[in-house]
């Protein structure tokens, strides 16, 4: 089946949101990845075998069965249990929405406000931020940043819609600021791709996987935001698909999706601050 027409432009096919049926099939796909199915073991039994006498077997002492006492992980504020279902983490606070060019200036320049307030206390004030753009069928094809999320407290998150704005002075000013320090899982990848996208640099960055590293004992784990939200504060990230998966390019955004953006960008300025209140981690003595 050919892709492209006459003009080298991409089939409609590729630029569709998918449907409940392929999020469904994505879903069962994860799943099987999280949660792989054990396998039977064969029946020792003979169902031909016409002696019915009940078969006797050694039993091994119950001490080799005996799990070995857990090493206690001191470092981290809470202990995650990757086999209990954590409460589900939301954003509580006020989600300010904007998506005109107007309201985005408006919007980064009341934050900027709220901002410099903040910097008396600390050299730098740090901000949790995030970025969504919509899916593609085209492989190895990105679509322009879609949604930028930003959030310094756990009172007011802002999300703006900069597909539709792009991304005005005020809010160019507050990305480039060093002062302002932009904190997230993957911050630098969001940072490389917001400059393809519009030709500004993000500055001041620190990415909360390198930072758990240096106050988790887990050199050789890979953090994610869902598994360190699990890790440190007991609690669930929602990934619905639905919604990760959705069209941010949208007009306006639905609630849930608010909501979704909302919360990324707090559990990453959340998470940050959890970080920083844990000493770093101490260093063998033979490194």
């Amino acid at each position: 089946m050919k892709l492209q027409d006459s003009n080298n432009c991409v089939s409609p096919e590729l630029d569709r949101s998918f449907t409940d049926q392929e999020l469904q099939i994505i879903e069962a796909i994860e799943a099987q990845y999280q949660h792989p199915l054990s396998k039977k073991r064969p029946s020792n039994s003979n169902p031909h075998d016409g002696d019915s006498r009940p078969k006797t077997r050694r039993q091994l002492p119950t001490s080799l069965f005996a799990s070995p006492p857990l090493r206690p992980f001191s470092l981290s504020p809470s202990q995650a249990d990757p086999k209990m279902k954590y409460p589900a983490m939301r954003f509580g606070g006020q989600i300010l929405y904007s998506r005109t060019s107007m309201e985005v200036e408006k919007a980064a320049a009341e934050l900027l406000q709220i901002l410099e307030a903040k910097k008396g206390e600390t050299c730098q004030v740090p901000i949790g931020l995030d970025i969504e753009w919509r899916p593609t069928f085209k492989t190895g094809a990105l679509r322009k940043t879609a949604l930028m999320q930003i959030c310094a407290d756990a009172n007011q998150c802002h999300v703006m819609h900069i597909i539709h704005s792009g991304i005005p002075p005020s809010l160019q000013f507050l990305l480039e600021d060093t002062a302002f320090l932009k904190v997230g899982v993957g911050i630098g990848g969001d940072a490389v791709k917001v400059f393809k996208d519009y030709n500004v640099s993000i500055k001041g960055l620190e990415d909360l996987s390198y930072l758990a590293k240096q106050k988790l004992n887990r050199n050789s784990q890979k953090w994610g935001l869902a598994a360190l939200t699990e890790m440190l504060v007991c609690k669930e990230l929602p990934k619905p698909n639905k919604i990760r998966l959705g069209n941010w390019e949208a007009n306006v955004l639905s609630k849930d999706q608010l909501q979704y953006a909302a919360t990324d960008a707090f559990a990453s300025w959340h998470l940050y601050q959890v970080l920083k209140s844990l000493p770093d981690r101490v260093k063998d003595a033979a490194s």
